[in-house]
């Protein structure tokens, strides 16, 4: 057997062995978490160290992940090094001494029993290890981060190194903090389930459900693209993920359609952004969330219905005007699966979402609802023989590697943040960032906000959602509530725009894998992203100024909310690509904007203004212009 196959099953063995051992934990109960931590992190680690070796190939093809990695390339078998054998070694002795001294570890009192000499080497090569591995994985941008922060608490806070190597390996407020207990207990969970989801069929489960509902209709593969996106969103968590695996079918049809390649690039890109937000499986970021918070995750998908729902809306709508004014036709009836077949056939798939989706709704824990969901795939897809062929053990094995493979970085993610943590913990620098925001902000919510917003789009260019999400929530959040933001609605807020940079030009992840496909220039898919994804911009701002979004209220204002924002949303995507039920003329364009605006922001007096500019353009299209001749439309190309 050649040492590459060697490491190969190593690595799967690995692998196998990490998932194996979350979905017992989930199932019997989560060990004291020191421990728990700990493991989750070492198994991480030699994972990271041996599909990222130090001396391996570039990556042909690939593009970094906005979850840390890379996906979509071709890369030779990685060969580990002595170096990176060095590094496996010390991060199990690291821990190892942590199981070992777990007792002692636990009833120490931290800055008052002193830590050994061995303890401060041990804990400096550790928080070294785990810089490393995270640079190795999610690229340069969090370590320096965390360096700069590590920098700041040594140089300008004077706190003594020794406090700082305690903070950071011997509690759990710095690299084994809760934000590595986030990653521990349910991020690889749900990762796991969209494992085996993807396993058992329900990518084309999701396609051609799109299909059958969408795809006949004018713009139907751009339409497709927002349906299907936002239910494998819900499995994936990863923008760029959803691109390369809905993106090779939904582009080609929609240039098929006569959809221009930079406007299709942008579709796919700003609908798989979106699967982040989608109840009820939401990106990573969302159970740190929870975390800080002190709520169930389920309140945090009820927090989020209503944003996703306005944020596909705009990008549904957006697909429909634009299909609309340059005359574009769906697909073909004879090419569209029926959905009534769909449902017979493959419709059983659905069974494990909508088991974690009433678990969630009954009460029970996220962990538990994600290890029913993921246990029932494979018995579900025996069901029928349309989904039984492709189930062999070898599908359960591939999914439980492909699971453990696709959470590392999320670990590792979350360890370096929590070295940021443990720094503003100790030296209080989360209460000197407040005070300089609202200095900048003028005391205004809405400067505050501006400063978030373009804080979360610069931090979300150079690292994953996640710690995007931590450091926006540890400097600048505060400043928010202290303004006036209620709790929620400002997480949200910064949950929000760390995830849209991937949408955000120059650095916007999820634009480069959909332009790719496309063979669309980067920068003219990106700005169009920005125009097809605007209500994303717009609607956290929406739920800072009117909780009611968040299903926050009593159900008479959520109602109304509800009901003008998304009259609102549509209103900015008419006027942005300049048709409502005809093209539109500019004056009408700019009542479309302002309509939107005022509906947009809550009040009743600006709602009746919103509606009066609606109302004068649908009567000036409706009836002023009624004898106007609609645009030739677009039949597709045959389909080869």
């Amino acid at each position: 057997m050649s040492v590459a196959r060697a490491l190969h099953r190593l690595i799967a063995f690995i692998a196998i062995g990490m998932s194996v051992y979350h979905l017992t934990i989930a199932f019997i109960g989560a060990p004291q978490q020191l421990f728990f931590r700990s493991t989750h992190l070492l198994f991480a680690l030699i994972l990271v160290f041996l599909l990222y070796p130090s001396f391996r190939k570039k990556t042909a093809g690939g593009i970094r992940d906005d979850a840390g990695g890379i996906v979509g390339g071709s890369q030779d078998t990685p060969i580990a090094s002595w170096w990176d054998w060095l590094l496996i070694a010390l991060s199990a002795v690291t821990i190892a001494y942590v199981w070992i001294n777990h007792d002692h570890l636990l009833t120490r009192f931290v800055f008052v029993d002193d830590p050994t000499q061995v303890e401060l080497i041990l804990g400096g090569i550790f928080t070294l290890i785990v810089l490393e591995a995270t640079r190795r994985i999610i690229g340069l941008a969090l370590p320096v981060t965390a360096l700069i922060f590590l920098g700041y608490a040594l140089f300008i806070a004077k706190t003594r190194p020794e406090q700082i190597i305690e903070i950071m390996y011997l509690t759990t407020e710095g690299i084994f903090g809760g934000t590595l207990g986030v990653s521990a207990a349910y991020v690889i969970m749900f990762v796991l389930f969209g494992a085996f989801m993807e396993r058992t069929g329900i990518g084309r489960l999701f396609m051609d459900f799109a299909l059958a509902l969408t795809g006949h209709s004018a713009g139907g593969p751009g339409k497709v693209a927002v349906v299907s996106s936002s239910l494998f969103g819900t499995v994936s968590g990863s923008a760029v993920a959803n691109v390369l695996v809905d993106g090779p079918i939904t582009i080609p049809l929609m240039k098929r359609t006569g959809f221009r390649p930079a406007f299709a690039a942008a579709v796919e890109s700003v609908a798989s952004t979106g699967g982040q937000i989608m109840p009820p499986i939401m990106g990573a970021a969302a159970f740190v969330m929870a975390e800080f918070l002190g709520v169930s995750y389920f309140q945090v998908t009820m927090w989020a219905i209503i944003p996703a729902f306005l944020y596909f809306l705009a990008v549904f709508c957006a697909v429909h005007f634009e299909s609309k004014r340059v005359g574009l036709l769906g697909l073909p009836r004879a090419e569209i699966p029926r959905l009534g077949t769909v449902m017979r056939e493959r419709g059983h798939l659905f069974i494990p979402l909508v088991t974690i989706l009433f678990g969630l709704m009954a009460g029970y824990s996220a962990p538990l609802c994600a290890l029913a969901g993921t246990l029932m795939c494979v018995p579900v897809a025996m069901l029928r023989k349309s989904t039984r062929k492709d189930i062999t053990l070898h599908t359960i094995f591939s999914a439980l590697e492909e699971g453990a493979r696709n959470s590392i970085a999320v670990a590792l993610a979350c360890a370096c943040a929590g070295i940021i943590i443990g720094v503003i913990t100790q030296t209080g620098a989360a209460i000197n960032f407040t005070s300089m925001v609202i200095d900048l902000s003028k005391d205004l919510l809405v400067l505050a906000l501006i400063l978030t917003m373009l804080a979360g789009i610069i931090l979300g260019m150079g690292m994953p959602t996640t710690p995007a999400y931590i450091v926006m929530v540890s400097l600048l959040v505060p400043a928010i509530i202290k303004l006036g933001a209620i709790a929620p609605a400002a997480h949200m807020f910064a949950f929000y725009f760390a995830i849209l940079s991937a949408i955000t030009p120059p650095v916007a992840l999820a634009v480069y894998a959909a332009a790719g496909i496309a063979k669309a220039p980067l920068w003219q898919a990106g700005w169009t992203a920005v125009r097809v994804g605007a209500a994303g911009f717009i609607v956290p701002f929406m739920f800072i100024f009117e909780p009611t979004l968040l299903m926050i209220g009593n159900w008479y204002d959520i109602l109304q909310s509800f009901v003008s924002a998304s009259i609102g949303t549509i209103c900015l995507a008419a006027g942005l690509f300049g048709y409502l039920f005809r093209t539109a003329r500019a004056w009408e364009r700019a009542f479309l904007i302002g309509a939107a605006i005022m509906l947009i922001k809550p009040g009743l007096v600006t709602d009746l203004i919103g509606a009066g500019l609606m109302l004068a353009v649908v009567f000036s299209q409706l009836v002023l212009r009624k004898a106007e001749p609609a645009p030739v439309l677009k039949r597709p190309v045959a389909y080869h």
